[in-house]
């Protein structure tokens, strides 16, 4: 399967890198139950540079640090501290605090309201606790751009205090809901996120290069943040997550590799198996990669904020669920992806999956703004097309 899978992957991200509009550089791997299958990068770390992209190269890999939260919380249930349907403010006093906000007077003022009901960490780890982000939602882009609300990225617990959008369980709606998650564990182990992240999973997992503040040796192996331009161009930026954040994002902050991702992605496709021992219990991992939303479906992610994220929406037209804490695609997806496997992404246009049924998934980084980017993501659907391709062509030969 290796050898197949290698000839075809390299081509693809040759032809990301080589494409007009292409990608800076990428990095990619595919993950069985054993170990990497592929692992492959092309291209630079940042344009002007002509340091290689490697499947060691450091990157900010925004959301996909949500699983790794939700697996935090996971194991707090499993050790009997954390009830997922208890008032979440059990945990942190400030969820008691929150208000809906139901629009805006007509000198701008936020008009506001209590809920009707306490968030839960579930809702939390659902994303039907009602918060949201500014770059997919219009009410969120008003309260930053009007009322100075200061943006997630700058990891202040100024920027967490958002209204909510609707009543907490009433709707799916993606937003900073998992950076609360980050503060419910912060609450009931008394240690900051990053610390639990170390102690729990990535010690056990021996992820050595993931981190909220990078060590100096991960600094010097970074990818930089590009920005697309309407016309297609793309220009290495100087931003970078906050160092010495005050808050430990869950939602977001983490920076890895996908050498180090990978192992957390095998970590799943074991039932909470790690190279010594267990990660997380077999029973927690089944309960978490099913379906919680029930009859709710997730939606597409409308880009407010262009320089941020284009429209974004995996599969149009099939529907998707949510698991703890995974998009679930609930038909087979064209890439060749069964239904009921775990997926979701990263602002800089990272993205992964994780296929329990057949034991295999991948992870796929580059360092681009806005979210959704046409070169990067349709480079990502051929690589996990091109894994499956190989996988059936193992399996009949």
């Amino acid at each position: 399967m290796s050898h197949t899978l290698k000839q075809a992957a390299d081509e693809i991200l040759q032809r990301a890198v080589a494409g007009t509009p292409g990608v800076p550089g990428v990095s990619a791997i595919v993950t069985d139950q054993a170990g990497n299958i592929y692992e492959g990068a092309a291209g630079v770390r940042a344009l002007g540079d002509d340091t290689e992209m490697t499947p060691d190269t450091v990157c900010a890999i925004f959301s996909t640090t949500k699983a790794i939260t939700g697996t935090a919380c996971l194991l707090l249930v499993e050790d009997g501290s954390l009830d997922l349907d208890a008032p979440a403010k059990e945990y942190v006093p400030d969820l008691g605090d929150v208000q809906v906000i139901t629009g805006f007077g007509a000198d701008g003022t936020p008009q506001l309201r209590a809920p009707t009901r306490d968030i839960t960490t579930r809702m939390l780890l659902l994303h039907t606790a009602g918060f949201g982000y500014d770059f997919f939602n219009e009410h969120y882009s008003r309260l930053v751009q009007e009322q100075g609300l200061p943006s997630v990225i700058t990891a202040t617990r100024a920027a967490m205090k958002s209204p909510l959008l609707f009543d907490p369980g009433q709707e799916w709606e993606y937003g900073s809901n998992i950076d609360w998650a980050g503060q419910v564990v912060e609450g009931i182990t008394g240690k900051r996120l990053g610390e639990v992240f170390q102690e729990r999973i990535f010690a056990p997992l021996g992820m050595h290069d993931s981190a909220f503040t990078m060590t100096p040796d991960m600094q010097s192996r970074m990818a930089k943040i590009h920005q697309r331009g309407d016309d297609g161009a793309l220009v290495a930026t100087d931003l970078v997550l906050p160092q010495e954040p005050e808050v430990h994002m869950g939602g977001h902050g983490l920076y890895s590799t996908t050498l180090d991702y990978a192992k957390f992605i095998r970590m799943w496709l074991n039932d909470g198996a790690a190279p010594d021992g267990q990660v997380l219990k077999p029973e927690t991992v089944r309960m978490a990669a099913a379906n919680h939303l029930g009859d709710l479906k997730i939606k597409m992610l409308p880009g407010v904020v262009p320089s941020l994220s284009n429209d974004a929406e995996f599969f149009p037209g099939m529907p998707k669920s949510w698991a703890l804490t995974f998009m679930v695609n609930d038909e087979e997806a064209p890439t060749g992806r069964p239904a009921g496997s775990l997926a979701w992404a990263g602002l800089a246009n990272l993205y992964y999956w994780i296929d329990r049924q057949n034991g295999i998934g991948g992870f796929w980084a580059t360092q681009i703004l806005p979210f959704a980017d046409p070169a990067s993501v349709g480079a990502y659907l051929d690589f996990e097309t091109a894994a499956y391709a190989s996988l059936k062509e193992h399996a009949a030969a």
